[in-house]
Formats: structure tokens, sequence, C-alpha cells
């Protein structure tokens, strides 16, 4: 079982959208001048039914919250399913999740046949950590071969930010990076909840230093669907339809699929598929 514990993440967290919401936004009338932005700690206290010391302890990591009582500070914040979620795992309450190697091999063992039925739509399978466990030939040709990555920088938020080939290839690569980001951010917990999670924001801080203000920021969304436009080198523009859905034997595990938006994209994604493949590395 989950077992909740102190964290200064989960009070910076919570700090972090208390700041950015304004009185009207939960249905409280303005008042004098305030010093500081957004709402003040005892309008969060008052709205979650919890008391002004407390609450100043649970953003200050002090104290454990029970699911009950975040789950009213999170209303209180209006926070989304995606801050929601973010906040529980913060505050200790994980999800349970497949045992590390047995379960990742057996997961994309299964996955694998899936993802390879989509021979011109480029489909990955990613862990709860956004490690790759497994891809088609697609994503290969429109990306570069994962396999040609360090095992320990096989991970998709590392591939978004640091490697130069897909940002050169996707034409408007910084939002859908944060909403990776975002979601990641999410779907991870903190920083320093596990061994992993840990590792992939070193190597982030290591291999994209330009990007240090993303590490720091506090905002978590979930992935959402949309057009996304590719222009690999040779083949022109090239339009994807980005879409996500969760395997059912791991609920942590994520499927993302970029399915061509016409059949002239499909044809071109077709024809890209068929070229001799150029790895990540050479890339670089």
């Amino acid at each position: 079982m989950s077992t909740p514990v102190p964290s200064p993440e989960l009070g910076a967290f919570l700090r972090a959208h208390r700041e950015l919401l304004k009185p009207a936004d939960v249905g409280l009338g303005s008042t004098a001048r305030r010093r500081t932005p957004g709402l003040r700690r005892e309008e969060v206290a008052s709205l979650s039914g919890v008391g002004l010391a407390w609450y100043t302890w649970l953003e200050q990591g002090r104290v454990t919250a029970s699911r009950q009582v975040l789950g009213a500070v999170a209303r209180a914040l209006r926070l989304d399913a995606a801050g929601l979620r973010h906040a529980m795992r913060l505050a200790g309450y994980h999800e349970p999740v497949a045992a590390a190697d047995e379960g990742r091999d057996r997961l994309a063992t299964a996955v694998q046949p899936v993802l390879d039925s989509w021979p011109a739509s480029p489909a990955v399978l990613l862990d709860r950590y956004f490690d790759l466990l497994g891809w088609n030939a697609a994503w290969s040709a429109l990306w570069g071969s994962p396999e040609t990555v360090p095992a320990d920088r096989r991970n998709l938020m590392w591939l978004m930010v640091a490697d130069a080939r897909l940002r050169s290839v996707l034409t408007d690569w910084e939002p859908l990076a944060m909403n990776v980001f975002q979601h990641f951010r999410a779907q991870a917990g903190a920083a320093l909840a596990d061994a992993r999670t840990s590792e992939v924001y070193r190597r982030l801080e290591e291999d994209a230093p330009e990007l240090r203000h993303w590490w720091g920021c506090h905002s978590v969304a979930e992935l959402t669907a949309r057009k996304v436009t590719v222009e690999p080198a040779g083949t022109g523009r090239i339009e994807l339809t980005l879409s996500s859905f969760h395997p059912v034997d791991d609920p942590s595990a994520l499927v993302l699929l970029f399915t061509p938006a016409t059949e002239t994209d499909r044809s071109l994604m077709t024809g890209l598929s068929r070229r001799p493949l150029r790895s990540v590395a050479a890339s670089r």
C-alpha cells in the first residue's frame, strides 16, 4: 500500500498553483490590495475545510495529508485531473506498477505486434518513466532508430529536448516538447521519488542545460491529441495526428501513435519507411 510522506515538492507544487489563482477564480470578492500574487493561504485553507496552520505546514512540507483532504485542497486550487494525480504522487500515493525488467519485457513482447500493425504510422511504447520499450519501423524511419541511443538516454523526454534530428524534423517543436514534459512530470511524479526518475532529470540537466527552467516548472498536463507537422529531409511536409492510449496490461505505460492525416500524407510516410534507415546518433 502507498504510504503518505511529508513532501517539500508537494508544498512547492501547491504554492505555485495557489499563486496562479485570483479571488474571482474561486468565487471570492475583491479585497484590499494584495502584497503577493494569487490566493492567500487562509483562503485556500478555508475553501478546503482545513486549518490555516496545518495548510501552512503542508506547503512547507512538514505534514502529510490523507487522500480525502488532499482532494479537497486540489479542488480548492482548481487542479485538473493531471494536477490531482501529480499531487497524489508527490504526497506518496502511488499506483502499483509492474515488476521492473520482467514486467517491461512481457509488456513489450505483447504490444510489439500492435506497433508493427501500423506500417505507415510512427508508434512507440513508453513505460511510466517515458523510457522506450518498443517502436515500429515507421518510428525509426521518421525519428531515427532508438537502438543507436545509449540505454540510459533512450527516453522520450531526452529525445524531445536533446536529439538534433527530432528537433529538426518536427516543425513546431516547443509546444509538443513542453506538453510531453508536463505529462512526464504528471506521470513520473517527484524528481527524487525513485532512482530512474532522478536519473532522467540528471540526463536532461547534463544534455540540455539551456532548458533548465523547464525542469523547475511545476506545471503538469495530460498529453493531448493534436496535429503534428514534420519535414523529413527529401520528403516534404507530412501532417500527422498524435493520439495515445494505455495498454490494458499496464495502465501506467503509454502508446503514442502518429497517424497520417490524409492519403497523401500516408503515401509520403510509406515512401519514407521504405528508405534505408539513418541512425539518431549519426544525426547529432
